[in-house]
């Protein structure tokens, strides 16, 4: 009944219910009930302008000073001098027009919706409004999750035991508030629009949030959320003729590749201290949020906006998940995530198969932790 219930709860689990029929776990799954009764259900993001979310945790001192990782402790070398700032590194004198045939934010063959009869039925000027808003929602998604990570940032630098990743963590917490910063920026001032976030984002963000275990928020975030984005980003820039997008896009891209380069380094190191009951859970935990994440991008606050009217949200559903560009972001995405979980310990014989039944486990091989200089991304 708690599998059904779960899967019942979250938006897209029809989609994924033959993955989660392999005999999963009840805790993991009761562990993700309360964020996703508090997002998908209570609303909590959909109710209030600001949202209070409790967590609990230990903050972790270390009065040795030890530096014990040098891995880590070249990582915050290379992010102190990668430290930019948005408001002068970037031009914002440069206009943003959506209507410009020469420079369009997004090519319309990108969009998942592209086929359907009342996008072609539309006018030019209609297509680009529409153009404009997908990427506002898409960017808003961005900037929520920027946000959850300058928290779960902020959580794992206290909690961390090695003193390199504390420093380390420190440079984070200041590339997430840039994150934040400039993703509001371009949305408010350029696009002048803001979408809420999304109800599979909001689950996410509770679970990291709620969880006490510094290496869970660590692993929710800097591998799952951060691979995610880093693939993300590394394809909007690579169809978008927009170029102030395209230059917020190459500074954070490089932060990024750091952070999910943290995430592996310091997750390969812990998870082999894990016991074996607590591996599992852990693999079960990141299998879960996976298809969470998998669901996330059907952007139903955009349906409601331009195509409520025209058909089923099922519908919509079904169009979204067959289009050929969320079959690029999911090769995309668990290209970057899948391969890092190997790498870390979190993919083992047990889970293999289920990654396979939802078609993610052909990216295993791919290589993991992208390098310092993410050129393979710009």
């Amino acid at each position: 009944m708690l599998r059904k219930a779960i899967v019942d709860l979250v938006e897209g689990g029809r989609m994924a219910r033959e993955a989660l029929g392999g005999g999963g776990s009840a805790r993991v799954l009761a562990s993700m009930l309360g964020p996703a009764w508090r997002g998908l259900v209570a609303g909590r993001a959909r109710t209030a302008p600001a949202t209070a979310i409790p967590v609990a945790g230990d903050a972790t001192f270390d009065w040795r000073y030890a530096r014990s990782f040098p891995e880590l402790a070249r990582l915050y070398e290379a992010a102190k001098s990668s430290q930019w700032n948005a408001v002068t590194d970037l031009d914002w004198a440069q206009p943003v027009d959506p209507d410009d045939p020469a420079r369009p934010l997004l090519p319309e063959d990108f969009l998942p919706f592209a086929s359907l009869p009342a996008f072609r039925r539309a006018s030019p000027a209609e297509r680009r409004d529409q153009i404009r808003s997908h990427l506002a929602w898409t960017l808003s998604q961005f900037l929520h999750g920027e946000q959850g990570a300058l928290h779960a940032a902020a959580q794992v630098t206290e909690a961390v035991p090695w003193l390199d990743a504390k420093l380390y963590g420190s440079t984070q917490v200041v590339d997430e508030g840039r994150h934040v910063e400039v993703f509001h920026a371009y949305l408010t001032r350029k696009l002048e629009k803001l979408y809420r976030i999304d109800d599979n984002l909001y689950v996410v963000v509770d679970a990291l949030m709620t969880d006490a275990r510094w290496d869970v928020k660590f692993l929710g975030m800097q591998i799952l959320v951060e691979g995610l984005a880093l693939g993300a980003f590394g394809m909007i820039r690579r169809i978008t003729a927009e170029p102030l997008l395209r230059d917020v896009l190459r500074y954070v891209i490089t932060d990024e590749a750091r952070h999910v380069h943290f995430g592996v380094l310091a997750l390969e190191r812990h998870c082999r201290e894990l016991s074996e009951r607590e591996r599992r859970d852990r693999e079960e935990w990141a299998f879960e949020v996976a298809l969470l994440l998998r669901s996330r991008f059907l952007a139903h606050e955009f349906y409601d906006e331009y195509y409520g009217h025209a058909l089923r949200r099922a519908e919509w559903d079904r169009v979204i998940l067959a289009s050929g560009m969320m079959a690029l972001f999911r090769e995309t995405m668990f290209r970057r995530i899948v391969p890092n979980l190997r790498r870390i310990g979190l993919l083992s014989d047990r889970i293999r198969p289920r990654y396979a039944r939802a078609g993610l486990l052909a990216y295993e091989h791919e290589r993991a932790a992208p390098d310092l200089s993410a050129e393979d991304l710009l």
